[in-house]
């Protein structure tokens, strides 16, 4: 293990238990060192990763030990928390948004430049089977040339089952920054990147009511947009309606279909990792359900971060920050163009990652099955 990548985790919340999972045991990573503002935390995690010591902050990020910071705090910190890493020579994989704000991304990434650091950004659902087999089959031409696509996330809000969502109603957060990430992302893979978009966005409720955990029944305030909509023009002529909601109950609409000139292909929930990918052949009387062709199979939490941390010989990592930049302006874009009521072109652009071959859990998981 004297070869392999240490990491260190910052921000010990729901998410950290699923890359943990996947980080542990792997012979390429070792968790070396995991902090939180709450020290309890620190201190019940690092019991459980041998090697691994709990550590203020401040002590993580400049600790010889870590090479790399895995930034899972909540988005109104993770700008500082990269910044931070930067600042002590080491790279930096967070959890998505890459920052609250277009102007925070952007310092994250030239300041890694100037350092000569690597920069990595979640989501990672959309390396596994789910996303990849749907770019497999677009790339084949199986729907021929796409002309249109929907992409469609309705939920009542995640304050039903978080039992501390206020992060998701404050800047940085709502129904677009919060999982927009998983869709745009997809449809960069899918349909390249985003070159101008325009927008519609409201609030349905000025208050939330917390569902579950010790805090069930108290009342938080909704400071961001709660339904967020808008077309996306992709550089080669698609065009994407997006509808991000915490307002519904429920939709029947698919995650996001690409129509095209010969079909229609169903892509599944790219918040999950696989899901059945689906397509109707012009002309075909229903549709038929396509193999798995690509991507990281049973992937989970944290196959992005392996990713980011094995690329080389001419491959850059796919959950790159770059990417992540380009989603967050298409977003931050989103909400200026309903804010503005106007059409916005956006003022960057990104190369689509390399697709991912399939690839069984005992290869990206070194013997893990």
């Amino acid at each position: 293990m004297g070869d392999a990548h240490r990491v260190g985790v910052v921000g010990l919340g729901v998410i950290s238990r699923a890359y943990l999972d996947t980080l542990s045991g792997h012979p390429a990573v070792r968790v070396t060192a995991v902090a939180d503002l709450d020290a309890s935390r620190s201190a019940a995690a690092a019991a459980g990763l041998p090697g691994a010591r709990a550590l203020t902050v401040g002590e993580l990020l400049s600790s010889p030990a870590v090479d790399t910071v895995l930034n899972l705090t909540t988005p109104a910190a993770h700008a500082e928390i990269a910044l931070g890493a930067i600042r002590h020579g080491k790279n930096v994989y967070g959890e998505k948004p890459l920052a609250a704000d277009l102007p925070d991304a952007r310092a994250v990434l030239e300041a890694a430049g100037k350092a000569g650091a690597g920069v990595g950004c979640a989501p990672d659902t959309v390396l596994g089977t789910g996303v990849q087999t749907a770019r497999a089959a677009m790339e084949a031409g199986t729907i021929g040339r796409p002309q249109f696509a929907t992409a469609v996330m309705v939920t009542p809000g995640h304050e039903r089952w978080h039992p501390h969502p206020d992060f998701y109603y404050t800047a940085g957060g709502g129904p677009l920054l919060d999982m927009g990430p998983y869709y745009l992302s997809s449809l960069v893979h899918l349909l390249g990147p985003v070159r101008a978009v325009t927008g519609a966005a409201g609030r349905l409720r000025a208050e939330r009511v917390i569902g579950s955990g010790p805090r069930a029944g108290e009342r938080i305030p909704v400071e961001v947009d709660s339904h967020v909509s808008g077309v996306l023009e992709h550089v080669n002529g698609t065009l994407t309606t997006l509808t991000t909601s915490f307002d519904g109950v429920a939709t029947t609409a698919a995650p996001i279909e690409v129509h095209g000139e010969r079909g229609t292909l169903s892509v599944p929930d790219p918040n999950r990792f696989d899901g059945e990918v689906r397509v109707h052949a012009l002309g075909d009387t229903g549709w038929h359900t396509l193999l798995a062709s690509a991507g990281y199979a049973d992937g989970a939490r944290g196959v992005g971060l392996l990713d980011f941390l094995t690329a080389g010989g001419g491959r850059a990592p796919r959950a790159n920050g770059e990417l992540a930049l380009h989603v967050l302006e298409t977003m931050t874009a989103l909400l200026r163009s309903a804010a503005e009521g106007r059409r916005i072109e956006l003022t960057t652009s990104v190369e689509v990652p390399a697709p991912v071959p399939l690839t069984a859990a005992s290869q990206w998981h070194g013997g893990r099955g």
